[in-house]
C-alpha cells in the first residue's frame, strides 16, 4: 500500500510540473486608441515595455513627440501610468488605468489641469 501511494504521489508531482504555469498578461507592445477632446477626435499611441511589475514606455504626441509615462505598473492584470504634458504654458496630467486581457486594454482615464476633469473610458488595442 505504501508503494503504491508513493507511486501516486510521484505521479501527481510530475502532472503538477508538465503543465505550464498560467501566467498574467504582459503589457509590453505598442498600443493604439482614439482619443476626442471636444470636436477634435485623434488616434493615440503609447509604446510600452512590462518587467515584472514595472512599466515604462512613452506617449507619441503630435508630430511624433515622445513623452515619457510616468509611475507606470502592471499588479494582476490591471495597469497604470500617467503623462505630464504641457498646453500654453499650462501642466495637464492624464492618468491612465484599465484591465488587460491580451491585445485589450479597458479602463478610465482621468484628466488634471486644462478644464478637463471628467473620467473618460479608455480603450487600447495591441498593434501586431
Amino acid at each position: 500500500m505504501l508503494k503504491q501511494l508513493t507511486i501516486t504521489a510521484t505521479f501527481l508531482a510530475l502532472a503538477a510540473f508538465s503543465f505550464p504555469a498560467i501566467a498574467a498578461d504582459d503589457a509590453t507592445g505598442t498600443w493604439k486608441w482614439t482619443t476626442t477632446f471636444g470636436d477634435k477626435t485623434r488616434e493615440t499611441t503609447a509604446k510600452l515595455k512590462q518587467e515584472g511589475e514595472k512599466l515604462t514606455g512613452v506617449y507619441v504626441g503630435r508630430d511624433n513627440t515622445e513623452t515619457p509615462i510616468e509611475g507606470g505598473t502592471v499588479k494582476d492584470n490591471t495597469v497604470s501610468f500617467k503623462i505630464v504634458r504641457e498646453f500654453n504654458g499650462n501642466k495637464i496630467t492624464i492618468k491612465y488605468s484599465g484591465t488587460l486581457s491580451g491585445d485589450t486594454i479597458k479602463g478610465k482615464t482621468e484628466v488634471e489641469g486644462g478644464n478637463q476633469s471628467q473620467p473618460r473610458d479608455w480603450d487600447a488595442k495591441r498593434q501586431k
